[in-house]
Order: C-alpha cells, then sequence, then structure tokens
C-alpha cells in the first residue's frame, strides 16, 4: 500500500539532485570556519534576507534559541505571541537555558500581535521589571493556519522595537512559504527585522539544517551560543549542499504546494461531518475538524486513515492538520480526500 504521508513537510525527503551535490560536496572542518561549501550557503542564505552575514545550525530550534541567547540577557524578557512555536513547541529553552522570560499576547487569527498591545507591553524603566529586550514574530505562523505576515506589518513592529531600543526576530522557519503566498521577494520580509532564522529542512526538501541571519556583530553572538548549545559541526558541507539546491532550485516551486493546499481544504470541504477552518489556506497548511454527529475520537480518525494509507496529525483541541510538500502530487490529494471521506462517511 502506497503511503501519502501529509504530517509536516518536515518528511520530505532529499531530491536526487541534493543527494549528487552532497555526494560531491568540498568540504573543510567548519569549527574553524574553513568549511567552503557552508561558508557559500551562509553568505547566500545573508544575501537573501538582505542582511550582513549567516550562520549554519543543525535544528530551526536551535536557531531559535542561539538568535535569543545572543539579543539577550539573562533576566531579560522578549515579547511573543502565545501561539509562538518558540514558546509552545520547543521545550521551554528560552527560559530554561536562557534564563529569559517570555512575554506573551494574544495571536490574531492573521497570525499577528496587534501594534498597541505591543506597545503596551514594553515595559517602562523600573527595577522591579525585566527588561524588554526583543519582540519575536512567527512568519507564516503555524497555528493561525499558515498564514503570512506581511512585510508592512513587520516594519511596523521592527519601528515600534527600534523606537524603544529593542530588537526584533523572526522565526522565519516557512518564510520562503510566505514570500510565495504574499508575491514579494523573501528580503522585503525579513530585511526590517534583526534577525531571521528559516528552515532548510521542510519544504525545501534538505534532509537537516536551519539558517540564522543578521548582522555581522549578531552573527558573532549567535555563533557563540551555537557553540554552548552544541551545535559546533565539522565537515558539515554534506548538507549545505542540499541547502545550496534547496535555495537555488527549491524555492520556487512552493506555489505549487499552496495550489494542492487549496485543493485539499476544497476536497476535505465536500465531506459530510468534516468542517475545514481556511477554504483558501494561505500557504500549505490545512486544518479542520469534524462536525456534526460523528463519534469518531481524533486517535481513532488518525489511525483509521493511516490504516488506508493516509497520514497527517492532531494539532489538539480536535483540530487536525494537513501539511502539503514537494512528495505529495496531485493524486494524493485526491487520495486522500476518498480515503477520509470513506472513513468519515461510515461514521456519520
Amino acid at each position: 500500500m502506497e503511503i501519502v504521508d501529509f504530517r509536516s513537510d518536515t518528511v520530505t525527503r532529499p531530491t536526487p539532485e541534493m543527494r549528487e551535490a552532497m555526494a560531491a560536496a568540498e568540504v573543510g572542518d567548519d569549527v574553524y570556519g574553513e568549511d567552503p561549501t557552508v561558508n557559500a550557503l551562509q553568505e547566500k542564505a545573508a544575501e537573501m534576507m538582505g542582511m550582513q552575514a549567516g550562520l549554519l545550525v543543525p535544528t530551526g530550534t536551535m536557531g531559535n534559541l542561539a538568535s535569543l541567547l545572543a539579543h539577550c540577557n539573562r533576566g531579560d524578557e522578549v515579547i511573543m505571541g502565545n501561539q509562538a512555536h518558540t514558546f509552545r513547541y520547543e521545550a521551554g529553552g528560552l527560559a530554561a537555558l536562557g534564563g529569559v522570560q517570555p512575554h506573551l499576547l494574544t495571536n490574531q487569527p492573521d497570525g499577528t500581535i496587534l501594534l498597541e498591545d505591543i506597545r503596551g507591553a514594553i515595559r517602562g524603566d523600573d527595577a522591579h521589571f525585566p527588561v524588554s529586550r526583543l519582540i519575536a514574530l512567527e512568519n507564516t505562523h503555524n497555528r493561525a493556519n499558515g498564514a503570512a505576515l506581511s512585510a508592512q506589518y513587520t516594519q511596523s513592529v521592527a519601528d515600534l522595537a527600534h523606537e524603544h531600543g529593542m530588537k526584533l526576530h523572526i522565526d522565519g522557519a516557512r518564510i520562503f512559504n510566505a514570500a510565495a503566498a504574499l508575491g514579494v521577494d523573501v528580503g522585503e520580509l525579513t530585511s526590517p527585522a534583526d534577525s531571521v532564522t528559516f528552515c532548510l529542512s521542510k519544504g525545501l526538501c534538505a534532509p537537516v539544517g536551519s539558517l540564522i541571519c543578521g548582522s555581522k556583530e549578531f552573527i558573532y553572538k549567535a555563533h557563540r551560543a551555537r557553540k554552548q548549545l552544541g551545535g559546533g559541526m565539522r565537515q558539515a558541507g554534506i548538507i549545505a549542499a542540499a541547502g545550496l539546491v534547496a535555495l537555488e532550485k527549491m524555492v520556487s516551486r512552493l506555489p505549487e504546494d499552496h495550489r494542492r493546499a487549496v485543493e485539499l481544504a476544497t476536497g476535505l470541504d465536500t465531506i459530510d461531518g468534516v468542517s475545514v477552518e481556511d477554504l483558501n489556506p494561505k500557504s500549505n497548511m490545512v486544518y479542520f475538524k469534524l462536525a456534526g454527529e460523528n463519534t469518531l475520537s481524533p486517535e481513532e480518525l488518525i489511525k483509521a486513515a493511516k490504516a488506508k494509507g493516509v497520514l497527517f496529525g492532531h494539532a489538539g483541541g480536535g483540530r487536525f492538520r494537513m501539511v502539503t510538500h514537494y512528495w505529495v502530487g496531485d493524486e494524493a490529494v485526491k487520495t486522500a480526500v476518498e480515503m477520509i471521506s470513506a472513513v468519515v462517511s461510515r461514521q456519520s
């Protein structure tokens, strides 16, 4: 039985071209800064983000944590959304390892945080308060149906941060999806910020790796934080080679994933007992719930769909998430709708 996997775009496998590039990669010791392929990837990433320098890290979680450690001192405070990946899904590293306090504000349905809420959360100069050091945004925003934050909004938050002597960090794990959704160059979404992270191993198909980008001074600090977190790698050009292919070949095809997400949402909406949250997904994520007289538990639905060869995840609160990616074609979307329909219809 063929399996179609919609659990995440992290399940993507490297393309044949990536495997060839990895096998042929020129390498050196990256801890010494001597891996030419890593250096080329870091330079390309920084150029695309509109920033001075880049740093390869093993994971997006490490990228976010190293960035926040580079920006903040122990006892400082970072303002972020209450649905932020950094807060919800990164094991509390910000507080546990950095001694940095999150100040949570309500994420709007489109993934933004109201500017007046941010302004109201910035602390005054008082010995009783932690220092408001950083604002963190997420783009695209996972928990907001993969919504893309606009360049105008990002600029407004950056202006507010800088007005108060603060910095802006973007968790841009899927920032290229945001650029594709908005039809803009990715640099327009990132250049207002002081730092950004993005993943190579999600919709871009590379097997591993994320990039941090920012000023040269910031990357110097992030490099030290990476070392403290155990992220110093040696002949990392083998994975960087796949990352270069990802940036050169995979970015331009992301609109295909977005188109299929719309088709998936439209198909799921035809199923009695299924309620789709957004019939026009902004990127590559589709969220839905069971509705009506359906008696299936989330676990039962996932198990029954898996038995039919369709994998997807439970996002909590009765929500399910399906993510389109390079290895999900048009037939896979059609198959998924048919299989989920067959499961749900038997329980209605």
